[in-house]
């Protein structure tokens, strides 16, 4: 059900994602969701967002082991172009999906998400200094890869097209690989 979740926030948000989408998504007995999710959609989506952080953060885990700082940037980027391109640009980040749409009643929400990015941006810091990037500055640069390619995630849905991540990924791989080499 949390896979379901996170599947369904990415093409339809939080806001357009019922226990029944979940239920007829995942096949689960319809009151399994209740008795599973106790605090309801919240509790559901926090979970979710947390599947969809350590899920992608285990590929980037993965490809940072390499050493080399461009790798730190495909690993980010090369499952988003194919979610992109197999979804037909409908789907998008799960965590950016419930970020935008979180709300005072359910803060918990908020929490998740930024979690999730704080580990995403600790792996590929972590993944960048390796490669030989000076920390504050793989720190930055952990940031900023981890915002720009959901800026363009969100370009390429409006757009339907890969081209904004296309170039974004160039910039930050030619901006990685001189980090590491001034480092």
């Amino acid at each position: 059900m949390v896979r379901s979740a996170a599947y369904l926030f990415r093409e339809r948000g939080y806001s357009g994602t019922g226990f029944r989408d979940v239920i007829a998504h995942s096949g689960a007995p319809r009151g399994s969701i209740y008795h599973h999710f106790p605090g309801g959609k919240a509790q559901l989506a926090e979970e979710a967002v947390r599947y969809a952080g350590e899920f992608l953060n285990a590929g980037i885990l993965a490809a940072t082991e390499s050493g080399d700082a461009a790798s730190a940037v495909d690993a980010f980027t090369s499952w988003w172009r194919q979610v992109l391109i197999r979804s037909g640009f409908r789907a998008g980040c799960p965590v950016v999906a419930v970020t935008v749409e979180s709300h005072d009643d359910a803060p918990q929400l908020a929490d998740a998400a930024a979690a999730a990015f704080a580990r995403w941006q600790d792996t590929l810091a972590t993944g960048l200094g390796n490669a030989g990037v000076p920390d504050d500055r793989a720190s930055r640069l952990a940031r900023l890869i981890v915002a720009a390619v959901e800026g363009a995630t969100i370009l390429c849905r409006a757009h339907r097209d890969v081209a904004p991540l296309d170039d974004v990924v160039a910039e930050l791989k030619a901006m990685a690989r001189s980090a590491a080499e001034e480092g």
